[in-house]
């Protein structure tokens, strides 16, 4: 019997989970697939392995991967992989297949103008757009979030954008915004996140700390959130992650 579990990445704030649990209840509702759990990587539960067993308990004998992440990074390439390994090797009769985060998927740009477009009303010649991500030191994050900025910027004749970083890569956060004051009156933040989370939490404070020094105009766009392109894209790999015949690679 085929399941679909669900790995996200986890925050200590429950706003975050509840909001990460409802988005992936919400496209588990449009796949019918008869096991769908959900998990979490860290910081939240169930685990990973008490997401695993519990498909195994209600009778799966294929479990199908999907981690709900943004980009490829050392969580989706080495730690989920590690742990599937393990849970793998106690169970050795369960097919496993893993899926793909969401990567680089032209629908997201489209996604990203809304965000910007419902916090300000127009973009000047003067406006630099900040695309900020978790971050991460390997060097595929920095490549899809330099793509996705572009992608957007292409899209939408957008006149500077640029992707930051809130740690493990540069430019960081902080030194693209201070870098901001030497050519543009207006500055707009875009996290590429997908939920409430400490993470925000700390871009705001960042953002505090600088309008304390600075007089610029800096607007902060809301998480990518419970979106229906988000969900379009979720279930595409939902989709590529079922009808692949492939096993995880570990």
């Amino acid at each position: 019997m085929k399941a679909l579990l669900f790995i996200c990445h986890g925050t200590r704030l429950q706003k975050g989970r509840i909001e990460a649990e409802h988005f992936v209840k919400q496209c588990m509702a449009s796949v019918d697939v008869p096991i769908k759990e959900i998990c979490f990587l860290e910081l939240a539960e169930p685990s990973i392995s008490q997401g695993f067993k519990a498909c195994i308990q209600k009778g799966a004998t294929s479990i199908s991967v999907v981690p709900v992440f943004l980009l490829s990074a050392n969580h989706v390439k080495i730690d989920i992989p590690k742990e599937l390994q393990l849970l793998q090797s106690q169970h050795p009769e369960i097919e496993v297949i893993k899926g793909r985060a969401f990567g680089v998927h032209e629908a997201i740009s489209h996604l990203l103008w809304e965000k910007i477009t419902k916090r300000v009303a127009s973009l000047s010649e003067n406006t630099n757009i900040l695309l900020v991500g978790r971050g991460s030191t390997d060097p595929d994050v920095k490549r899809d979030l330099e793509k996705i900025a572009s992608n957007l910027q292409q899209h939408y004749g957008i006149p500077s954008i640029q992707a930051c970083f809130l740690t493990g890569a540069a430019p960081s956060f902080e030194e693209a915004l201070w870098n901001s004051q030497k050519s543009y009156d207006q500055v707009i933040v875009v996290p590429y996140l997908l939920f409430s989370g400490l993470l925000i939490n700390g871009m705001k404070l960042t953002i505090k700390r600088y309008l304390e020094q600075s007089a610029q105009d800096v607007a902060l766009c809301d998480t990518l959130g419970l979106h229906p392109i988000l969900k379009d894209v979720l279930l595409t790999r939902i989709k590529e992650t079922l009808h692949t015949k492939e096993f995880a690679i570990f």
